[in-house]
């Protein structure tokens, strides 16, 4: 093996992968390049989203590369949106606490 161990996979790595090679084979099966699929499968990053991403792929079956683009930044937006509502939404919970109990060096 060249002084190389190979390395096992981790289960959301195995995950991420299968969810790739199915995103790149849905884009291939409607006649675009693979490596249209594997510039998507980075830019989506998680495999719900690829699934995501699949689903429309098969129901839709777009015909130009600009309609599978514009649905994976519509996915990316959506996700970056739930991002922040999240961010929001602990912030708001620590802001919350500190209220409570009172802000640090007050008694």
């Amino acid at each position: 093996m060249d002084g190389q161990q190979k390395r096992e996979l981790t289960y959301p790595q195995m995950e991420w992968a299968k969810a790739r090679d199915e995103l790149v084979e849905a884009i291939r099966f409607l006649g675009f390049p693979e490596e249209l699929g594997y510039d998507i499968a980075k830019e989506l990053g998680s495999p719900r989203a690829m699934a995501r991403m699949c689903v429309y792929l098969y129901q839709v079956k777009p015909r130009s590369v600009e309609l599978v683009v514009d649905e994976m930044l519509s996915i990316r937006s959506e996700i970056d949106a739930w991002r922040k509502k999240k961010e929001a939404q602990e912030a708001n919970a620590a802001y919350n606490a500190m209220l409570y109990r009172g802000f640090p060096g007050q008694e």
